[in-house]
């Protein structure tokens, strides 16, 4: 409920500065041509980036033939979690990891990597696949891209301020800022917009974490499968392979971010630190005792 709050709370305050910043550069219709102009590219994103992603790592379906124990696997996790059952996909490709992708519970698919198969027992990867199930169940990829169609506009917004400058409506368009605000602002607005982005970000892995112990009623299979991961992500000689054939602009759809960022960058993370992740799922166990029904 605290992560639900907290995505509420962030979407409105990036809904809050939205308004404000384009109120204060562009008026009301300078408001309505960004936001149209980053909905229709986000429209593109949202209905298309489950093709975009699986075809970017050259994943292909898996077959019930190939690996009926998987089907049956996430079959299960599927009838559990109350949405139909997800396409299967293999993404060959050696750092271990998992995503899921799609607009809706209807048109989805969680794909997993051959990395992921290799390092992991079935009791761990059912955890990861009950994580990605709670993505596809709580919305996300629709939260995500409302959060980017706001956050786009409001980058928009800013590049119009330092491009022509911000008009004030009651001043029968006078310039309201100098080049010194508008460069402000042009740096400041995208960069709270990013922040605020980031922050739902990582609200929903901690939502979706929650969703799958609850999916799979085995908290720790997660936690142990995370720790299995972070580890695996840590080593230097797959961080080297993890450059080479993750794409960044979709590392925040994995399970854990396989591409390691400094310290300040950690501001701007997608995933909040996974032993804060497991600690959090290790007190969920220990308050399920592994016989608590939530249904």
């Amino acid at each position: 409920m605290a992560n639900q709050l907290k995505t509420v709370l962030f979407l409105g305050i990036l809904t809050g500065l939205f308004l404000a910043i384009g109120h204060l550069v562009a008026g009301k219709q300078g408001m309505i041509i960004a936001f149209v102009v980053a909905m229709v590219m986000n429209f593109f994103s949202y209905f298309f980036s489950d093709k975009m992603a699986l075809a970017m790592y050259g994943a292909r379906e898996i077959s019930y033939e190939e690996a009926p124990w998987l089907h049956q696997m996430v079959e299960d996790l599927a009838r559990r979690a109350g949405i139909p059952k997800p396409k299967i996909y293999l993404a060959p490709i050696h750092v271990p990891n998992a995503f899921a992708t799609g607009r809706d519970p209807e048109h989805a698919a969680v794909a997993v990597t051959s990395g992921i198969l290799q390092i992991l027992n079935k009791d761990e990867l059912r955890g990861v696949l009950a994580h990605e199930l709670g993505h596809i169940k709580n919305r996300d990829i629709l939260i995500s891209s409302i959060a980017a169609t706001i956050g786009g506009a409001i980058s928009m917004l800013a590049n119009m301020a330092f491009l022509f400058g911000g008009r004030d409506e009651e001043n029968n368009g006078n310039l309201i800022t100098n080049i010194i605000g508008a460069l402000i602002l042009f740096i400041v607005a995208p960069l709270a917009a990013t922040l605020i982005q980031m922050a739902i970000s990582r609200s929903r892995e901690f939502l979706a974490d929650e969703a799958g112990a609850k999916i799979s009623e085995c908290p720790l299979c997660l936690a142990n499968a995370l720790r299995k991961l972070e580890e695996m992500a840590q080593n230097p000689n797959l961080q080297e392979v993890a450059s080479q054939e993750v794409n960044p602009g979709t590392a925040h759809m994995m399970i854990i971010n396989p591409l390691r960022a400094d310290t300040i960058m950690k501001l701007f993370s997608t995933h909040p630190p996974t032993e804060e992740r497991i600690r959090r799922l290790e007190e969920l166990a220990r308050k399920m005792n592994y016989g608590y029904n939530f249904a």
